[in-house]
């Protein structure tokens, strides 16, 4: 098989979660998240995250971060971000859509981080009241970034702390939150709410799931104005008891993190054996399941003409990502047309 390493949307279902789906597909429920699915998802997140929450599914991530940030941020509002966060390069403009036309502000940071300071410096220049300026509302961080680098704790503790002081709200676009969670060893609840972290876009899909992500409320404050973008984008499931269930087979019992660990694994391999190859450099450091490597634009072709599926960006720059249903064959298989490519 020709290796894919487009992306991890390409992968399959866990057999967990459509199990999760067959179970609760026995006779009528209630719709719209009346259901008893819907209300023990709220009591095993609550469990899980170690505080109460309010969970709300979505169908995909985009919907996850545009109507998080329009419960956070008003339509004359400054929404801060780092250069490359997925909510400014790959979204269409949704976070400006369902804002209403809160504007995204997009600030510096090594390794594809938002910088602290560089944020505090931003909010300390925002020009309060002056009607011509955005109003700062609102901070947001990939975990993992885009390019596949994992903040640190201290990292995410000193966004927060900036986003308290300035009295703005602090959402995590975690589309690989379990990718990230797993990186850092720790408890959910430490990487998101005892570090600040307000609302989280919280993902599933890419890691197992069936067109199932969701939003995770940590502050209660911004629930019921979710609740009503969430009505007007189209974006409250009729038949939730399905998303709920995949959301709750996805975290029992450590699942999320046994596939993402597994699909980090392999991205940490694919990474070290690829940069050992003449001619090759990691754009990046490999720290989820994406691996961005720097390769000789001939190489490039010729992986592609040989049918492998990457992404590929300006300056010789090719992403891979990795997914839970991989293995170790396509790495191989991958590694050895790499080498050809370069001979």
């Amino acid at each position: 098989m020709i290796p894919n390493f487009r992306s991890d949307n390409i992968a399959t279902v866990h057999p967990d979660l459509l199990r999760a789906i067959a179970e609760v597909n026995q006779g009528p429920a209630a719709a719209y998240g009346d259901d008893e699915y819907s209300a023990a998802m709220n009591c095993k997140f609550s469990a899980y995250f170690g505080t109460d929450v309010v969970v709300f599914p979505v169908a995909t991530g985009t919907a996850a971060n545009a109507l998080s940030l329009a419960a956070c941020a008003r339509p004359y509002g400054g929404i801060y971000c780092q250069w490359e966060a997925h909510i400014h390069t790959s979204e269409g403009g949704a976070a400006e859509a369902y804002t209403g036309g809160a504007k995204l502000i997009p600030l510096p940071g090594a390794d594809y981080k938002l910088s602290p300071e560089a944020l505090a410096d931003a909010l300390r220049h925002a020009e309060r009241g002056v009607r011509n300026r955005p109003q700062p509302d609102a901070v947001s961080i990939t975990q993992a970034t885009e390019y596949g680098t994992v903040y640190g704790l201290d990292e995410i503790a000193a966004v927060g702390a900036a986003a308290r002081r300035a009295g703005i709200v602090f959402h995590m676009d975690g589309a690989r939150f379990a990718n990230a969670l797993s990186t850092l060893g720790c408890e959910p609840g430490e990487m998101t709410w005892r570090r600040g972290v307000d609302i989280l876009s919280f993902g599933c899909t890419k890691n197992g799931g069936m067109s199932a992500d969701a939003i995770v409320v940590f502050n209660q404050a911004l629930a019921e104005p979710l609740s009503y973008h969430l009505r007007r984008a189209g974006q409250t499931w009729s038949k939730m008891r399905f998303a709920a269930a995949q959301l709750m087979a996805y975290i029992e019992n450590g699942l999320l993190l046994r596939l993402a660990a597994h699909a980090n694994s392999l991205a940490a391999r694919l990474g070290r054996e690829l940069a050992a190859l003449p001619g090759v450099e990691l754009a990046a450091p490999v720290q989820a399941n994406l691996v961005f490597l720097r390769l000789p634009e001939a190489a490039i072709d010729k992986l592609a003409d040989a049918g492998v599926r990457f992404a590929r960006r300006r300056g010789g720059i090719v992403r891979l990502v990795t997914r839970f249903d991989g293995g170790h064959e396509e790495i191989d298989h991958m590694v050895a047309l790499t080498r050809a490519a370069l001979a």
